[in-house]
């Protein structure tokens, strides 16, 4: 993968400075390129370097995929300093050893064609038909759907021989303020904010009636730093966040935990295309833990979360949860590998195997200790 600055120099109306990038593939198949929120750039003039900072445009998602063969174009902001002239500088981004561009001030040109269109007489718009949009296309009237997002793993797998066989997860998040820069205003505080839900179902599909064993509920609020990514191609960022966990169930089955965690993360580069993710994690429990009151003796208020693999090839990722005064934890691990490639077309999944050792798989059977291997597909890994 090669990524080269096309143009710099470009100004919007509010005075940031536009970084058009061009993402090349000139591999035999499709890349996955992951966009931090923010790119450490460098910037020389008459003799003189400084550290700058590349901020994502707000349109773009967080990866971009690049055909065999083919380019993808990503467009950064860089937020010129008050009273630093920067007009003939040279801007490089040595993660991405780019090379380098001379940056040459102008204002945007798509500013006069938004005026011409905003201009256009009232009775020509009315006069020419607008189709309505098909009952399916859920974006119509929906105009803060650009705001959810995957968020944990989302996949189906089954292992016989166990009394919750099949496993099911669902999960998403929500940016509550959304991004300002959707507005083209500066970023703000309120962009990390997101809630989340994730539900888990484990399926005894081996009893009479088949019936769903148990169900975790999972809604969480969190606040999500900007990605940042150094020179040296690192990325880091931190999560912190208020978490409720139950299985709304009443008597003996009944189970609920309330957590506050913070959880730094680090994604580095290994060369060809791989990566290392960590994200080690500290949970404080805290509130009512009725039927569940020595939880923490069984999850401990440490956890670690690694990953390593390629962007659209083989991935492995491993969470654990160790407790080192009771010795009792958990360690489960996930391996995913896309379904076109290994059939040489759709459809659209991962091949997603999964298992896990130690105790708590679900919240009911959190001071029961079990082990368990499934196999099936993933929507997101």
């Amino acid at each position: 993968m090669e990524v080269l600055i096309r143009d710099a120099g470009e100004q919007d109306k509010a005075g940031a400075i536009l970084v058009d990038l061009r993402l090349l593939n000139e591999g035999s198949e499709p890349q996955t390129f992951p966009l931090p929120d923010r790119i450490q750039a460098r910037v020389e003039r008459a003799g003189e370097a400084r550290t700058v900072w590349l901020e994502r445009a707000a349109e773009l998602p967080t990866d971009l995929t690049i055909p065999a063969g083919g380019f993808q174009r990503a467009r950064y902001y860089l937020s010129a300093p008050d009273g630093e002239p920067l007009d003939g500088a040279v801007l490089s981004i040595p993660a991405w050893s780019t090379g380098q561009t001379a940056l040459a001030f102008r204002p945007t040109a798509q500013a006069p064609q938004l005026a011409e269109a905003q201009t256009k007489p009232q009775e020509q718009d009315d006069a020419v038909p607008k189709a309505a949009a098909p009952l399916s296309d859920r974006t119509a009237g929906n105009a803060f759907l650009a705001n959810l997002s995957a968020y944990e793993p989302i996949y189906a797998v089954y292992g016989p021989g166990t009394d919750s066989e099949a496993r099911i997860q669902l999960s998403f998040k929500y940016q509550l303020f959304g991004s300002r820069r959707a507005e083209g205003l500066p970023r703000s505080w309120r962009d990390g904010l997101h809630f989340a839900y994730t539900q888990r179902m484990f399926w005894d599909l081996g009893a009479e009636s088949s019936p769903f064993r148990n169900i975790d509920y999972q809604p969480e609020l969190f606040y999500l730093t900007p990605s940042t990514t150094l020179s040296s191609g690192v990325s880091l960022s931190a999560q912190a966040g208020i978490r409720h966990e139950s299985n709304g169930r009443d008597g003996d089955a009944s189970r609920n935990v309330n957590s506050i965690y913070v959880a730094p993360m680090a994604a580095i580069p290994l060369g060809g295309g791989y990566r290392l993710s960590l994200a080690p994690r500290l949970s404080f429990f805290v509130g009512d833990k009725s039927g569940n009151p020595d939880i923490r003796r069984y999850r401990g208020n440490t956890g670690l979360f690694m990953e390593v693999g390629e962007a659209a090839g083989l991935r492995l990722s491993t969470s654990t949860r160790f407790n080192f005064g009771s010795g009792k934890g958990a360690v489960s691990a996930d391996v995913s590998y896309p379904l076109p490639r290994l059939l040489g077309g759709g459809p659209d999944f991962y091949l997603f195997g999964q298992s896990f050792i130690g105790y708590g798989e679900n919240l009911l059977d959190y001071n029961r200790r079990m082990t368990r291997f499934r196999i099936g597909v993933a929507l997101v890994r």
